[in-house]
């Protein structure tokens, strides 16, 4: 399934869940947000050599890396106090302008270390154990552990923690459940795909 559908399918996911807690706007864009990029998480995971064939381009990585600088950089300056703040922002900005020059098979592993150096500064455990997801899912194949139940548990760990972090409601329903819809668009359930995940990894290579 292309990156446009499972985009599509957490936006929805993230507004039904807002709707239910009767979130206010601000809330309700942030829930409708993080289901959108939830759902497109586990695709981090893309090889270069596939890039041809894949939904995900060089261009989106390098997209996500300026993305994540930026929010990186407001983050700091808003949660940050004295030093942390300044070493979070400055992370922010080392993370813009490598993105700028680095070629695909390099974005996201350099994504991660600046991702992990963000959360040291700033003390989020969310942010540590993103970056670690993000190098990890720099190295393994396509449609490996970050579409298996391993890859969900461990962002589930990252969806928690930043639940614990803003303190509002349906952060981490909005995470967690975007990130399975993808796996399920994913799967063989849907009589469409022709490959499916490899849930068990890794102790069963059986695709579902």
């Amino acid at each position: 399934m292309n990156g446009t559908t499972h985009a599509a399918i957490g936006t929805v996911t993230g507004f039904i869940i807002a709707n239910n807690l009767q979130s206010p706007p601000a809330e309700t864009a942030l829930l409708v947000s993080l289901g959108t990029i939830s759902a497109l998480i586990p695709d981090l995971d893309i090889d270069g050599k596939l890039r041809g064939k894949i939904t995900l381009s060089h261009k989106l990585f390098r997209t996500i890396a300026q993305v994540i600088g930026v929010l990186l950089i407001i983050y700091s300056f808003y949660e940050g106090v004295g030093m942390k703040q300044w070493i979070g922002a400055g992370s922010g900005f080392a993370l813009l302008s490598i993105s700028i020059r680095l070629k695909q098979k390099h974005m996201l592993t350099i994504t991660g270390i600046g991702v992990i150096i963000g959360g040291l500064a700033l003390q989020e455990q969310w942010l540590l154990f993103l970056g670690i997801y993000v190098i990890i899912a720099s190295f393994v194949a396509h449609r490996s552990y970050t579409h298996s139940l391993v890859g969900l548990l461990f962002f589930g760990f990252i969806a928690y923690y930043l639940d614990q972090s803003l303190q509002i409601k349906g952060v981490y329903y909005s995470c967690f459940i975007g990130y399975i819809t993808h796996i399920i668009a994913d799967s063989k359930f849907l009589p469409f795909n022709k490959r499916g995940v490899k849930l068990f990894l890794p102790f069963w290579n059986k695709e579902f």
